[in-house]
């Protein structure tokens, strides 16, 4: 699962996301990190991984452990991103 998923976020670079609190990002794919526009974190092909083990998602508190977790939220609860699959 994580192949696909990694694929759709890369075909989803510089998009808009929004965050549960309406704050607004896109991202930049670089090799197997994700540079985000509002912040000086990256979020790794890794940290994707870690954080697919908890979706569904209803908020961010099972990421808290995560880097960058309203930022994960945003992009693997996205309908772009998740589609059928969760």
């Amino acid at each position: 699962m994580l192949d696909e998923v990694w694929k759709r976020i890369i075909d989803c670079e510089g998009e808009k996301f929004k965050q549960i609190r309406g704050g607004e990002f896109f991202y930049k794919v670089n090799g197997n990190r994700l540079e985000l526009s509002r912040t000086n974190q990256f979020i790794f092909k890794s940290t994707i991984k870690e954080a697919l083990i908890h979706v569904p998602l209803k908020n961010t508190v099972s990421l808290q452990n995560l880097r960058a977790p309203s930022n994960l939220f945003s992009i693997l609860m996205d309908s772009r991103i998740r589609r059928d699959n969760w």
